[in-house]
């Protein structure tokens, strides 16, 4: 029997669902996954019936409950402490870095949501000037980070993934599915992330979904 469950928005679209799902997968917790599609009449009604603050993600694991995606990375780092890396001047960083993607960079989560049906199509209109300041940020802290921890491993902190890599899987969906222009170092990483098995998991799982859960203002964004 199961030691939980792991609510989810889809995940086409669900962003914040992708960084919860990484890291319960990463901690190899034992759960059951029930996805509420989004951006539908009874989302919202489905959602609070299942999760305190009525958002996902939302983990029940043993006879703990956990909201919002970073708790449940640290809630995950308890049980499996490699989610962080075990240097203190890393883990400082790998802490900063994530507390700085679930805080900011709303020009690049407002012009770009996430949606893996999306491949390298850029906006007819243009990056904002709020998003291409994001977007320099992020790719700065992405080369920073993988010069001064990586090493010769293909993420963040060497050849596993941290809670750090999880935060910004999304961003990476995003940069590809928006056709960004990174650096070559930055879009290697981009590369690498999306090249992991369990991002390839999520992303096979998304195109199974049904036609039914596409949102048309997600889908049109031109």
């Amino acid at each position: 029997m199961p030691d939980g469950r792991l609510v989810l928005g889809n995940r086409r679209y669900s962003s914040w669902s992708l960084r919860g799902w990484l890291s319960v997968r990463l901690a190899g917790l034992d759960v059951t996954e029930e996805v509420v599609p989004l951006r539908k009449a009874d989302s919202a009604t489905r959602i609070s019936a299942l999760s305190p603050s009525g958002k996902v993600p939302y983990l029940e694991h043993w006879n703990v409950r956990v909201w919002d995606s970073m708790a449940i990375a640290e809630y995950c780092a308890e049980i499996e402490p490699a989610l962080w890396p075990t240097d203190p001047v890393e883990r400082a960083h790998a802490r900063s870095i994530s507390a700085e993607m679930h805080a900011g960079f709303q020009g690049v989560r407002s012009s770009m949501p996430m949606n893996l049906g999306r491949e390298n199509r850029p906006l007819a209109g243009g990056i904002s000037d709020a998003a291409a300041k994001d977007i320099a940020r992020i790719d700065a802290l992405w080369v920073e980070t993988r010069d001064l921890f990586g090493g010769e491993g293909d993420y963040f902190f060497g050849w596993d993934l941290t809670n750090a890599d999880v935060a910004f899987a999304p961003v990476v969906a995003r940069f590809l599915s928006y056709g960004v222009a990174l650096s070559p170092k930055a879009q290697a990483y981009a590369q690498a992330i999306r090249r992991h098995p369990l991002v390839r998991e999520w992303y096979d799982a998304a195109a199974e979904e049904p036609t039914a859960w596409l949102v048309e203002d997600f889908e049109n964004i031109s």
